[in-house]
């Protein structure tokens, strides 16, 4: 078992030094850059917006549920669901979500191009067929994820928002104030960066695996699946690497 996964690693590790190889031509890098990140990034906005509404009016709900002492502020069902959606759910929750949906569609179609011969032609004219196909997933993802954790953010505040002008449950401007109070701009930049880092997980490893994948449609199937589960893995890992490293 350590045998295979050092082979994975070694073989991952040369992948991306292929990956990043200087392009032969920056322009259609540029070109493909846009056309991958409104596929995968602003084709994730819907599911994302809408999975942050309602997460955050679950947190709203569950945290004025669990605050049933008079002595407690209203005011802290704001904050505490402004630190829950920075913190975890922005970053961590919702790349876990987008490793399913980004991860198994990077994955199926490089892997697909693999089983259909696709790639052996690009590397017989004397493309760099993975830096061609790969680099752009990975620097739209890497780059433009964050911002989908903004938008996150706001959805999921809003979202608390509808839930307590539709119940009643406290009054909006105890929310509000809970939401404005005590905030460190630190834990976006620190919500950013784990963004950034995961969405590079998901495109390079789901990328990677379809990349070498065999075995005809099954074959790109058990890739998809093998990308999602260990991108998955790797966020959770390396969101408690990076906890402690920045907090």
């Amino acid at each position: 078992m350590i045998r295979h996964f050092l082979y994975v690693t070694g073989r991952y590790l040369l992948f991306l030094r292929q990956v990043f190889r200087r392009p032969e031509k920056w322009r259609l890098t540029i070109r493909q850059f846009f056309v991958e990140a409104g596929k995968l990034v602003i084709g994730s906005i819907p599911l994302t917006a809408l999975i942050s509404v309602f997460i955050g009016a679950v947190l709203v709900i569950q945290t004025a549920n669990n605050m049933t002492s008079p002595m407690l502020p209203k005011m802290y069902i704001g904050y505490m669901t402004r630190e829950s959606l920075i913190l975890e759910f922005c970053s961590t929750m919702v790349c876990l979500i987008l490793a399913g949906k980004i991860g198994s569609n990077i994955s199926s179609e490089i892997g697909t191009m693999r089983i259909t011969e696709q790639i052996d032609a690009m590397e017989m004219m004397g493309i760099n067929s993975a830096s061609y196909l790969v680099m752009p997933k990975i620097l739209s993802t890497t780059l433009l994820n964050p911002l989908l954790t903004l938008m996150s953010f706001i959805m999921g505040l809003l979202g608390g928002y509808l839930i307590i002008a539709l119940t009643g449950m406290i009054k909006i401007s105890d929310y509000l104030d809970g939401i404005r109070f005590a905030f460190n701009g630190y834990y976006i930049t620190y919500s950013l960066i784990k963004t950034a880092v995961f969405s590079f997980i998901i495109s390079s490893v789901s990328a990677f695996y379809g990349y070498y994948a065999g075995g005809g449609s099954l074959g790109v199937g058990r890739s998809a699946t093998t990308a999602i589960v260990v991108s998955s893995a790797l966020i959770l890992i390396f969101n408690l690497i990076l906890t402690r490293i920045m907090l």
